[in-house]
């Protein structure tokens, strides 16, 4: 039994032309054996819609069809009118739905122009080059328009003529006859393959492709203050096109060496120097190293280990803009070792005349436990 035309597309009796147009369209996408290939599902289902669509959207035929139903449409039952074998459905092909509903025959056109393949360069640049900026050259394998056909394929003083088949479309219709009329459906052309010319005369370098394989030394800018994974695009040097389309572009990501020394968060730098005893204590002016050179930092007398100082202007440059982040000294107080016996005597002298509290630079842990005792005790 066949089921209603109505409830087929989705619609009601009372519906409007435009509103049955609109369903048939939704379910056409998404049922058409274009969009899938093989499944024979989709395909009964796409050829019932079809059926419901060819009567529902012809005014004689769906008057005949609210009067007598399907006994109105289909000559194979009494009082019928004539079907689909009797030019009802007729030709009505597959590539003319797409034509009709989504701008195309299925395939699309393939021979038109085509932009070149973009390419990834992955460049390695030690912390010092990302920093500062640096020039390097790098040579990158790619397909450039063929000099001598200059990108056409063929032989030079030829060139490629309209494919008589499919007459420069690239695509040819085959016509199967159904159990509903001739249906149509659009093939990428078999003799130029969808791009609309032959050529009779290959160009002898590229082979008829109109692109050669070289490869090209191109210098690459990597800017002051560049980070880890920057990428930098570089327009026009991808792949040549096809067909006269414009070449794609090269995509530089730079890779940053770490560094021994410093560590970079944004554009601030971070490092440890060691500073001696007597240093912390009495204070000094120390060396530091910097990505401009060594300078003198001065540490105040008291100063207590993994204590920060900031270098201004002495991190990185910003990329964009001008001026440069900060450089942040953490200083580690380093304990002596291998004393002799005088010095160990010395600082035994020392401990004997300093309290604890000065030796710690704050308050000792034991004070501490001391005031937090008297407090709970009132």
């Amino acid at each position: 039994m066949k089921r209603d035309y109505y409830e087929v597309l989705g619609v009601s009796k009372g519906a409007s032309e435009q509103e049955i147009k609109q369903a048939y369209r939704k379910l056409a996408r998404q049922y058409h054996p274009d969009v899938n290939p093989g499944n024979k599902e989709a395909e009964e289902k796409f050829k019932e819609i079809s059926e419901a669509y060819d009567v529902l959207s012809d005014a004689e035929k769906k008057a005949r069809y609210d009067q007598f139903g399907h006994a109105g449409t289909d000559p194979n039952q009494a009082g019928g009118f004539g079907g689909f074998g009797g030019g009802g459905f007729g030709d009505f092909g597959f590539g003319d739905i797409f034509d009709a509903f989504f701008g195309g025959g299925g395939g699309g056109r393939r021979n038109g122009p085509q932009r070149g393949a973009d390419l990834r360069y992955d460049m390695s640049v030690t912390f010092e080059e990302a920093v500062f900026g640096v020039e390097k050259e790098v040579q990158i394998p790619r397909a450039e328009t063929c000099p001598d056909c200059q990108g056409s394929g063929a032989a030079p003083g030829t060139h490629p003529s309209t494919c008589s088949q499919c007459g420069g479309s690239g695509q040819v219709r085959v016509t199967q006859r159904t159990p509903f009329g001739q249906i149509q459906t659009a093939r990428t052309c078999p003799t130029c393959h969808g791009e609309g010319k032959t050529i009779a005369s290959p160009c002898r370098t590229c082979n008829g492709q109109g692109n050669v394989r070289k490869v090209k030394n191109i210098k690459i800018n990597v800017p002051a203050g560049s980070e880890d994974g920057l990428n930098l695009r570089l327009s026009g040097d991808g792949e040549a096109g096809h067909r006269g389309g414009p070449p794609g572009d090269l995509y530089i990501v730079l890779h940053v060496k770490p560094h021994k020394f410093f560590e970079r968060d944004g554009n601030d730098v971070y490092c440890e120097i060691p500073i001696t005893f007597v240093q912390a204590a009495l204070g000094a002016e120390v060396e530091v190293p910097t990505l401009d050179g060594n300078v003198k930092m001065k540490v105040p007398e008291g100063t207590q280990t993994s204590t920060i100082f900031r270098l201004k202007g002495h991190g990185i440059p910003y990329r964009r803009g001008s001026g440069r982040g900060d450089q942040h000294v953490r200083v580690i107080v380093s304990t002596p070792t291998k004393l002799t016996d005088k010095q160990k005597q010395l600082l035994k002298e020392f401990g004997e005349v300093t309290s604890e509290t000065q030796q710690m630079g704050k308050k000792s842990l034991f004070d501490k436990f001391k005031e937090n005792l008297r407090d709970a005790m009132g």
